[in-house]
């Protein structure tokens, strides 16, 4: 594959910067990935001298592209599209992976020190195994950022074992995207801190759009809109979502409500079923399936409630602060990084996980009151601006960075 060709970058910098490696093993966009975009952009580089360096080809590149350099290091095939349940590194006879990973990992300590990197920081769990093995042989001080809960409701057993086992020994520093998702690498020791994955403020919300739900352009009914964003799968409760649409469709018939996103891999089969049981609720009519959308902020603020309705506990919920940012009331599954980020009663309302009744009970509350769901929309947007900006993010990465490179004594 040779040595990784830069693809652009503005070369700014000024008086020792720490100079820190972003690496992601793939450059499709997942929530992670542009997370990632967005953090690049938002550093003081006259503190930070940042490089990301991709494991695939794909779309990220283009978002990165002007705004930092970005190197290619290819990874096998194999590794790049394996699914969580093996990472692509521990699968049963998946030998021929394992020497390629380990081979990759020779190559990027090489680039490491070429580079003259200072801090590694990962940014998915492949990328935290193969960069840390690599930060560690090169002598680089190496940054875990999680945004997964290690926990056997949401990663297979091997897989919660080998992450609890190497954070205690590989990185220098573990970023969380929130205190759930950091109790669950059982840490005693190694130095952690529990950072949002902010969002740009710019992109949800304008002061011209004004506390009035904006309804996308497609839509043709007066009714309150009632929408639950994000990738469709099992996990992330659509089947809950269609349930309680059908109770509260019976008490407003003039709702309408969307399910924005669209399936991965191999869950087109759970779609199918969503739509067959979107049928035998009579919500054919009612409710649309938008498919995947790129922005997905004009679709938040075409809501009069966002819905969260995942079956097991988020590491963050990027989802749900969006909404808080479009001044949308939200009605969430109470679990995980979800109760930090939420107020219940406040910003929205928490509801018990499968539970398609109480969700809608907490729809219909909403509705019910349409002045008091705005005031919690206006109450959410405060707390985004107060505590979850990607521009807060970023000085708090900032600060693990410049204290792990022995710049600054604590965060």
């Amino acid at each position: 594959m040779g040595t990784p060709q830069a693809k652009g970058g503005d070369g700014r910098g000024t008086a020792r910067p720490v100079r820190v490696l972003l690496f992601d093993h793939t450059a499709e966009l997942g929530g992670g990935e542009i997370a990632l975009a967005e953090l690049v952009q938002r550093f003081d580089r006259a503190r930070v001298d940042p490089v990301v360096l991709l494991g695939s080809r794909g779309p990220l590149e283009s978002l990165l592209d002007g705004h930092v350099p970005v190197h290619l290091m290819l990874l096998d095939e194999s590794v790049v599209h394996a699914r969580k349940d093996s990472l692509g590194l521990v699968s049963a006879g998946n030998l021929g992976a394992i020497r390629s990973s380990l081979r990759y990992v020779r190559r990027l300590a090489r680039f490491l020190e070429e580079q003259r990197i200072e801090v590694l920081h990962t940014n998915s769990l492949k990328a935290s195994i193969l960069g840390g093995l690599a930060g560690r042989l090169s002598g680089v001080q190496v940054v875990w950022h999680i945004r997964d809960r290690i926990a056997a409701d949401y990663l297979p057993a091997k897989v919660v074992r080998l992450m609890r086992g190497l954070a205690k020994v590989i990185p220098h520093f573990v970023i969380g995207n929130s205190l759930a998702t950091l109790a669950t690498l059982h840490l005693p020791k190694t130095p952690t801190a529990a950072i949002a994955s902010g969002v740009d403020l710019s992109k949800f919300f304008s002061p011209g759009d004004g506390d009035q739900p904006g309804h996308d352009p497609g839509a043709t009914s007066a009714g309150p809109v009632i929408g639950l964003v994000g990738r469709i799968c099992p996990w992330k409760g659509q089947h809950i979502f269609i349930e309680a649409a059908a109770l509260v469709h019976a008490r407003y018939p003039e709702a309408r409500f969307q399910i924005i996103g669209a399936a991965l891999f191999k869950e087109h089969d759970y779609e199918t079923e969503l739509r067959q049981l979107a049928q035998a609720k009579g919500l054919d009519r009612v409710l649309a399936f938008t498919g995947f959308q790129s922005e997905v902020a004009p679709w938040i603020r075409g809501l009069d409630v966002l819905v969260h309705a995942s079956t097991v506990a988020e590491p963050f919920g990027q989802v749900v602060v969006q909404g808080m940012a479009c001044g949308k009331p939200v009605v969430a599954t109470n679990g995980g990084g979800v109760r930090e980020t939420m107020v219940d009663g406040e910003t929205g309302l928490l509801v018990p996980m499968n539970d398609a009744p109480a969700m809608a009970e907490a729809i219909c509350a909403l509705l019910a009151d349409p002045a008091a769901a705005r005031a919690m929309g206006v109450r959410g947007r405060d707390r985004v601006a107060e505590h979850f900006t990607i521009e807060q993010s970023a000085r708090k990465v900032t600060e693990v960075y410049e204290q792990v490179a022995g710049r600054a004594e604590n965060l």
